[in-house]
């Protein structure tokens, strides 16, 4: 166990406080007029940052909230803060007010009573939340419980240049292709989130019976799944940009060296990612995705309230406006994010789908059915471990 896990592990539970009430929405728009709500959420995209600062507009001009955008570049560091108010008795007013966080670090923060709920499902626009098409109610395997709230969607496709090569089918093609075009690829340095994500990718379809990936790993199961793993990366990793030596630090840093024509091949957790950098002169029109034959690894984006928020109502007031239609299809529009909806199109009105329908998702997005199969996440454990033994493996060479 990591450091922040073993932390984490010796916090004992606090009851979450059930003040405001997410029922009594009136009364919580009333409480919400004139906090402020400092998100901590990841900052290393432009179109990202941009999208949030709508946010803070509309929300101000709607309900008198002020939000502020606090930028990480690592979610465990907001979890690290909240850990140590927590051990300091700071229980009121701490300095984080919601945080973008999914899968260990929310189950990490759940198990150890640091988040305020549940307040997910008593939200207005939850009622709008497709729940039996969407993974909106576990994150990693781990019950949501009403403890985060759902604002995107998001599935793993690759995104390549047609002017330099065709579609792969799996790990073993793109390993072969990157033995035959050395440092044509690469993929963002663990912990960087895309980074883990391509090495859960990697991990997802290179084994043959994933439901061992539902469970938490033990010290067996984990030598014997990975193993393939850390075979394929001994392989792949001198086939890599710069022979391996170096990686990209976050994804918008990929879509840099493909625009510099230094690499042909990237990661994205984002379908609509690369039609959103050709429409702002990121990418080169040539670029488009493709997803793997056996299906790519899907989840959603929540944000988690911490429990000794002093403006836990302001910020449902902001988690409820990430769910509204307006908020949704501006999110898939791919001149802004192109990220998925976590809304079910048959809940809105006719006048909310034909936003949605107008919505022209660009020449690299691809549709719903050439996405396949969603392959679930890992449970939390196997990433941990995994992130951990890529950096003595690969991280310091």
């Amino acid at each position: 166990m990591n450091y922040l896990g073993l932390a984490l592990a010796c916090v004992l539970p606090t009851v979450a406080l059930a003040d405001p009430d997410p029922s009594d929405w009136t009364s919580v728009l009333d409480e919400a007029r004139g906090q402020t709500v400092y998100w901590n959420a990841w900052g290393g995209s432009t179109a990202t940052n941009d999208f949030i600062a709508w946010v803070g507009d509309r929300v101000a001009e709607d309900y008198g909230v002020t939000l502020e955008h606090v930028k990480l570049s690592d979610t465990a560091d907001a979890v690290t803060r909240v850990l140590t108010e927590k051990q300091a008795g700071q229980d009121d007013d701490g300095a984080i007010d919601m945080i973008w966080i999914n899968g260990s670090n929310f189950a990490a923060m759940k198990d150890a009573g640091l988040l305020f709920g549940p307040f997910a499902e008593s939200l207005p626009n939850w009622a709008y939340v497709d729940t039996d098409g969407k993974t909106v109610q576990t994150d990693f395997t781990v019950p949501v419980e009403g403890y985060e709230s759902p604002w995107a969607m998001a599935q793993v496709v690759f995104m390549y240049d047609t002017a330099d090569m065709a579609p792969l089918g799996d790990m073993n093609a793109l390993l072969d292709w990157a033995v035959t075009h050395p440092g044509r690829f690469t993929y963002p340095q663990p912990p960087d989130f895309l980074g883990t994500t391509f090495l859960k990718q990697a991990l997802v379809d290179l084994t043959d019976d994933t439901s061992v990936l539902s469970q938490p790993a033990t010290d067996e199961t984990y030598a014997e799944v990975t193993e393939p793993l850390w075979l394929w990366l001994d392989e792949l990793t001198p086939n890599l940009w710069r022979q391996g030596q170096a990686y990209p630090q976050t994804g918008p840093a990929q879509l840099q060296l493909i625009a510099d024509g230094e690499v042909d091949l990237a990661i994205s957790f984002s379908p609509g990612e690369a039609s959103t950098a050709i429409a702002n002169g990121q990418l080169p029109d040539t670029v488009r995705t493709f997803v793997l034959d056996k299906g790519t690894i899907g989840n959603a984006s929540f944000v988690a309230i911490p429990y000794n928020s002093g403006s836990k109502a302001g910020a449902m007031v902001v988690a409820d406006f990430l769910m509204s239609p307006e908020a949704q299809a501006r999110a898939q529009d791919p001149n802004v994010l192109g990220y998925g909806t976590v809304l079910d199109m048959a809940k809105l009105s006719d006048d909310e789908r034909t936003v949605f329908d107008g919505l022209d998702l660009g020449v690299a997005t691809l549709t719903p059915a050439e996405l396949g199969t969603v392959q679930a996440e890992p449970h939390p454990s196997w990433m941990t471990r995994i992130a951990d033994d890529w950096q003595l493996r690969f991280g310091n060479q």
